[in-house]
This record gives structure tokens, sequence and C-alpha cells, in this order.
């Protein structure tokens, strides 16, 4: 009889529960490491045969130590694949592959998942539109980027996740203020011509380096804008079958190419110029954050969360399950209740009501392509006119 095989799953945020049920209903062994500051939350015990805590400093760990404490794990278990659940998660997961020399994605190409600079100048290499950018190192070759692409720009973290830590600055001189104070942090940034425009988002399963499944999403206020603004988050799956969803899954197979993403999930974010081009803007090597695998699910019936972990088990032997083609809609807010009482949201096609404290978050879905929209249209007005609250973007991630 085989023996089974074995698993580790880097998790710094408490997430991938999903993955790692499903990676345990494939019969394999599950190993989690985790943040020792989570010891203490609801993980699914049940399918996880150990867990690892490392030390943390709000759930950032000291590279060498993840390293050196696999290391010592792997003396007595053979770990035959690796995941990284979040985007923190992706790089150290690819160090420790190429330590441990296990299969799937290294350090060279999980670079091209996390740094904002690095992914810019693959896809420029490959042809695919983005916007103007420069890295931020030579202060000459800063002006001269100032002086040659109108302002404004945006000053954006190489390996934040979202939107946290962007600046939008006006004038050059509004920029230099903002390197001075960043010190030798300065050159962990790029900066990036502000393109105004409708924000996409392609959510998709990789394996073998093919893209298997990819959904389109269109934003509603842009995450830029929701962030440091307080907007309403909202998300809806765009027409199916129309010459947007047909650009932005041509555009996103194209980036996943580029990049080289070998096994896993990804979400990938696009802007829609004036002139109509499609341009990239970043992508990731995990599922979508803020709820929307809730959304991908409705629509689908797929939770990329179990796929993912079916794609890393089952290898080439994976195939994507027959997915429903319904429509669905996502928002989510602050509220300014404590407990906000979602049940006047009484719409049929409400499928999910999130109960979580000063938040409002809705998930519906419908056959129709115009009944999602003009249930969003009606759940952002009453969101902001009964519950909305906002408050300042948070300094670090929060999942």
């Amino acid at each position: 009889m085989d023996q089974p095989r074995t698993i580790l799953c880097l998790a710094s945020f408490h997430k991938g529960f999903e993955f790692l049920r499903e990676a345990k209903a494939q019969g394999w062994i599950v190993l989690l490491l985790t943040s020792k500051s989570l010891e203490h939350e609801e993980w699914p015990r049940e399918a996880i045969d150990e867990i690892f805590y490392m030390p943390d400093v709000d759930k950032v760990w000291n590279r060498d130590d993840v390293i050196k404490g696999v290391s010592y794990l792997a003396r007595r278990r053979e770990i035959d694949r690796l995941a990284g659940l979040d985007d923190f998660d992706v790089e150290t997961a690819a160090a420790l592959r190429e330590h441990l020399r296990i299969p799937g994605m290294g350090e060279t190409t999980a670079r091209y998942f996390r740094d904002k600079l690095a992914m810019r100048l693959k896809a420029r290499e490959a042809g695919i539109p983005v916007p103007e950018f420069t890295n931020v190192a030579n202060y000459d070759d800063i002006r001269a980027f100032m002086a040659r692409v109108p302002g404004p720009w945006l000053l954006k973290p190489r390996l934040s996740a979202s939107a946290l830590g962007i600046h939008k600055i006006e004038k050059p001189d509004d920029l230099w203020p903002k390197l001075d104070a960043l010190g030798d942090e300065q050159s962990f940034h790029l900066l990036e011509q502000f393109v105004p425009g409708r924000v996409y988002h392609v959510d998709s399963l990789i394996n073998d380096r093919e893209v298997v499944f990819a959904i389109a999403s269109r934003y509603g206020t842009p995450p830029l804008a929701v962030m440091h603004g307080g907007g309403i988050f909202s998300t809806i799956v765009c027409e199916h079958g129309s010459a947007e969803e047909s650009a932005l899954i041509a555009a996103n197979e194209k980036v996943l190419k580029a990049m080289g993403h070998v096994r896993g999930a990804s979400h990938t974010e696009f802007i829609r110029a004036d002139d109509g081009t499609f341009h990239f803007l970043e992508t990731s090597a995990r599922v979508g954050g803020a709820n929307i695998m809730d959304l991908i699910e409705t629509a689908t019936g797929l939770n990329l969360w179990r796929e993912w972990a079916k794609v890393e088990t089952q290898e080439s032997a994976y195939r994507v399950p027959l997915w429903r083609r319904d429509y669905a809609g996502l928002i989510m807010s602050l509220a300014r209740q404590e407990w906000p009482d979602l049940s006047v949201f009484a719409d049929p096609e409400v499928v999910i009501r999130h109960k979580k404290r000063h938040h409002v978050g809705l998930v519906w879905r419908a056959p129709s392509y115009s009944r999602v929209e003009q249930l969003q249209a009606d759940y952002l007005a009453r969101v902001q006119r009964d519950f909305q609250a906002s408050a300042p973007p948070p300094a670090k991630a929060t999942e």
C-alpha cells in the first residue's frame, strides 16, 4: 500500500480552511505552519495532522528561522508539496522549495507575483500594456520620468498587498518629502502614472502552467478609492460572452503565461483606460481576498480554495468540475451599527449575509446580468444611506 503524501501549508494569516479540509479529503497528510499569535484561533483541526507555530511580529516571520525550522521538520517528514496560502507566504514557500528541492514555484518566479516592479517589467517585456512607471532608485531617472509622463502619479510599495501604503502624488514637489520620510525604504517603492478608469479582476486556477479556469469581474468603486476614500467595496461578475469578458480572459492568460505561474490560484487586476485598452495592474499567486471567493463560488459553484487544493494534490489528473455560469455581486462596508440588521435586504437573490461586527456584507446571485447590476446599484445606495461608516486605511495588512 502506498504511503500517504504530505503537504505543508504556510498561513501567516487566519485563512485557507477549505484548502486544508480538501487536502485532507484527498488523502494527504496535512501539516500547517502558522503564526504563534494565531495559536488559539479556530483552525479546522480535524483536517490537520500537525500544527507548527512560528514566532511573529504582526504576522511577519523571520525567513532564516522558517527555513531552519522546516528543514528540521523534514528530518522526520517527507514533504511532497508546499502551499503558501497568503500573499506574504508566497515568497517563503518559494524559498523553502528551493532549499529542500520540492517541485513548484521557485524564488525567481515568485518575485513576479509579489514585487510590483518585477511584475510590471515582466509584463512590459511580454508586450502587455501597463501604466507608465519607474523604479524609485535614481533621482535623475525619477525627475526625467515626471517630466515625460504627465501626473498625477502613484507611489506604490513594491511588496504590499492590495492598496495598502499607496500615495497619490499630484505634482513633482509633493514627491520628495514622501521619499525623505521613507528614508532607506524608498527603493522598495515604484512610481506609476495614475490611469483613471474602471478596475477589473480575473480569478483563475492554473495547473501545469495552463490556465484551466478563469472568471472576470468588475469592481464598483476602484479598491484604491475605497481604501483611501472610505467608499463601499463592491464587485460583480462580468457579462458572459461579452467583448469585455473575452478581452480580460485573454489578457489574464497572457499575464500568467509571462509570469510563469506553475500551479495553484491567482487573482489579477486590470484597469480599462479611456481608449478601451486593458492595462495590467498586478497579479498574485493566491485566492483573492475581501470575500471575492464567496462571489465566485456563488456565481459558479466552485470554491477556489478547495479547487486549489485539488490542483496541488491531484496534479496532472486534475480536471475542473462543470461550473454554473450565473452572475453574482458582492458588497462589503464598515457599518455604523455594531450588529447591522441585514434582514432588510430581503430579495430572494441574496445568498449570503455576512455576520461580522460593524460590517455589512452581502452576496447575491441571478441568472441575469442586468438583475445583478440592478441590485448592485440598489444595495450601494441603501448601504451608503443606512449603514456606511468609514475609518482611516490600515497601516498593515489585516488578512
